[in-house]
C-alpha cells in the first residue's frame, strides 16, 4: 500500500547559536569536569529530518549543564542534511548523499567518498573515545518509542536499568552497513567491551511534538544512569523533562529483517509498528512479486516503512516479544 502523507508539525530549531561547537568539529561539544569519569556522548540528527534530538540537545546546552564527573559531548551531526529540511518533504532532509548511519565501519570512512563517510570520519575520534553513548532518533511512521540495545546483555541490562520507554528491540543492526552505536568498542561481546554502553532510542514520528519530550526524557535518564551529572541538578536544570517510568517493559528480539528487493515493495496493511500477527504464514507484504509471510506466531513487526524502500533497504524486521 502507498503511504499517505503524514502531518509534520514539529518545527526545526535554530542551532545557529550552537553550530560551531568547542572542539574544532562543527556541531561537536564537549565539557571536561576535570574529575574522574565516565566520558558520556549524546548524539542527534544522524539524520537530517530527525529533530527531536536536536531540540534535546539545544536544551542541554541552553541549560548551560555541565557534568559533574567524566566528561560529556553532544553532537549534532548530520547538520548538511539538516539544512536541506522542508516539513512538506522531510524525507529528503534524511541525509544528503547516503544514510549516516549505515558508514560505521573505518574502511567506508577512510574512503571519504560520499559527504556522509567524511562527516563520519570526522565524528568518529568522539565516538571511539565515549564510555556511554546515547543515539537519539525518530521514525517514519507514528509508533511508540523504541530503544534499540544491540545484541550485547549489557545494554538491555541498562535499558531495564532506566525504566523506559516500554518497548525494547535486541537487534544486529542492517545489513546495509553498521550504526554508530555498534562502532569499535561498542559492538565487541560483554567480555570485551568493558564498562561500554551504547543505545539507539527512536522517539516517535519525526513530525510529532512528543518526540521532542521522549528525547528529552531519555537524556535525563542516560546521564542520571552514567553517574556524570546528580540527579538534582538534572532535576533542577531540566524541570519537567523526566516523564512517567514506564508501566512495564518489553524485550522485542529481532530474529530477522525483510529486505526490499527494490522500491517496489508493499505492505497488504498501513502497519506502522509493534502489530503483533497472531499466525505463522500470514502474508503482510508483497516483495517484488515474492508474498511477505510471517516466520512465526505472535510475530511482532518492527518499524515497518515503506517510505525509504530501494534495493537492499530494510522495510520491516520480525520479532518475538517476553517480559523484561
Amino acid at each position: 500500500m502507498m503511504s499517505a502523507p503524514l502531518p509534520f508539525t514539529l518545527t526545526a530549531p535554530d542551532l545557529g547559536a550552537w553550530r560551531a561547537g568547542n572542539t574544532g568539529t562543527e556541531g561537536v561539544w564537549r565539557f571536561d569536569s576535570g574529575t574522574p569519569g565516565r566520558h558520556v556522548m549524546i548524539s542527534a540528527l544522524v539524520h537530517g529530518n530527525e529533530l527531536c534530538g536536536a531540540w534535546a540537545l539545544k536544551g542541554l546546552l541552553e541549560a548551560g549543564l555541565r557534568p559533574a564527573r567524566g566528561t560529556l559531548t553532544l553532537a549534532l551531526c548530520n547538520l548538511a542534511a539538516f539544512d536541506r529540511f522542508d516539513p512538506h518533504h522531510h524525507d529528503a532532509a534524511r541525509f544528503v548523499d547516503e544514510d549516516l548511519n549505515r558508514q560505521w565501519v573505518d574502511a567506508r570512512m577512510d574512503a571519504g567518498d560520499t559527504l556522509e563517510r567524511r562527516r563520519a570520519a570526522a565524528l568518529r575520534p568522539f565516538v571511539a573515545e565515549a564510555d556511554w553513548l546515547l543515539d537519539l532518533h525518530s521514525m517514519h511512521e507514528p509508533c511508540a518509542p523504541l530503544l534499540l540495545t544491540g545484541m550485547q546483555p549489557r545494554n538491555l541490562h541498562l535499558a531495564r536499568t532506566l525504566a523506559a520507554p516500554e518497548h525494547i528491540v535486541v537487534d544486529a543492526g542492517h545489513k546495509d552497513g553498521t550504526r554508530m552505536r555498534d562502532y569499535g568498542r561498542f559492538g565487541q561481546p560483554d567480555a570485551e567491551g568493558g564498562d561500554t554502553r551504547s543505545l539507539l532510542v527512536e522517539c516517535g514520528f519525526h513530525g510529532d511534538p512528543a518526540s521532542r519530550a521522549v528525547a528529552q526524557d531519555q537524556c535525563v535518564r542516560f546521564l542520571q544512569a552514567a553517574g556524570v551529572v546528580d540527579s538534582a541538578t538534572l532535576a533542577r536544570g531540566l524541570p519537567g523533562w523526566r516523564l512517567p517510568d514506564a508501566p512495564r517493559q518489553w524485550a522485542l528480539e529481532v530474529t530477522g529483517p525483510v529486505v526490499a528487493r527494490s522500491e517496489r515493495f508493499r505492505f497488504t496493511q498501513p502497519f506502522t509498528g509493534l502489530e503483533v500477527i497472531p499466525q505463522a504464514g500470514t502474508v503482510i507484504g508483497d516483495n517484488d512479486g515474492e508474498p511477505v509471510t510471517t516466520p512465526y506466531d505472535d510475530c511482532v513487526l518492527v518499524m515497518p516503512s515503506t517510505r525509504q524502500a530501494r534495493a537492499g533497504v530494510t522495510v520491516v524486521r520480525f520479532a518475538t516479544r517476553r517480559p523484561l
